[in-house]
């Protein structure tokens, strides 16, 4: 496994991202990938599975401190009582005393950024993260939450897979010393059939999903696909025995032209698309 490193945090590079999975089906995805070599669990409050998650890291025999955890909280609570009372409470779901990654799931646009940021900051100064971050923020809400953190902001998690053109927050990020963890990374299934990644991953032996998840750890992306099939949680992990060439990669950034969104709630930020 390789890592992306800021601020201080190490983050295994491939993760498992598990909205949508629920119940025994989330246990047992979490478990299986756990013990095939993941080591970067990402879960959130909105998703209703923290519980689900903790059982999993439980059931798989690796040891806590070699697990790398984020969770998140969403846009209705970030009043700081709210704020904290929702990350105890998802502790005690994953039953644990701190998570490795808290982040800010969605801005909401009538919470200062003052006050939600140093909820936030004060959770990582109580000991319940071990480092904080954003998640769908723009270039401009990177720049005013940077205005206002008391502490390093280690990541942005946002939409990001060939057929989106995110330059300018990937850019930001960098700027700021950031990660970016890529969430549907395969587009929700829409890597698979698209002509350019068949093509490409033909070349190398590969299939269509794992050129895409390659091509976001070539841009420096952490990539975290979401599936609970074990077939297909090996084969992502299976993206750092090979390269894309300069031209490869040119040739799948022709992709984003199409600037296609798969993640689309109605509160989500408009993107600085260039």
């Amino acid at each position: 496994m390789q890592f992306v490193e800021a601020h201080g945090a190490r983050i295994p590079q491939i993760g498992l991202g598990t909205m949508t999975l629920k119940e025994d089906v989330c246990v047992q995805a979490v478990k299986t990938a756990l013990q095939v070599g993941y080591r970067h669990l990402d879960t959130a409050e909105f998703y209703g599975n923290e519980v689900e998650n903790g059982a999993g890291l439980r059931a798989s025999g690796v040891k806590r401190e070699d697990v790398f955890i984020c969770t998140k909280v969403r846009q209705g609570d970030l009043m700081p009582d709210n704020f904290a009372r929702v990350i105890d409470q998802s502790l005690v779901k994953l039953q644990l005393p701190y998570v490795d990654l808290l982040l800010i799931h969605w801005n909401n646009k009538d919470i200062p950024l003052k006050t939600s940021v140093g909820a936030l900051c004060k959770a990582k100064k109580d000991g319940k993260t071990k480092h904080v971050g954003v998640a769908n923020f723009t270039t401009a809400m990177l720049e005013e939450a940077w205005g206002v953190t008391s502490e390093p902001l280690v990541c942005n998690q946002i939409e990001v897979h060939p057929f989106i053109n995110q330059d300018k927050v990937l850019a930001a990020c960098k700027k700021r010393g950031m990660a970016v963890v890529a969430y549907v990374p395969i587009a929700r299934g829409k890597a698979p059939g698209a002509e350019a990644l068949e093509r490409i991953g033909k070349a190398h032996g590969k299939s269509a999903a794992q050129v895409s998840l390659r091509y976001l750890v070539q841009l420096g992306c952490v990539p975290i696909p979401r599936t609970a099939t074990p077939a297909h949680l090996k084969e992502n992990l299976d993206v750092f025995d090979f390269k894309l060439s300069d031209a490869e990669m040119a040739d799948l950034k022709k992709l984003n032209a199409t600037n296609m969104r798969v993640v689309n709630p109605p509160h989500a930020p408009v993107w600085d698309t260039p």
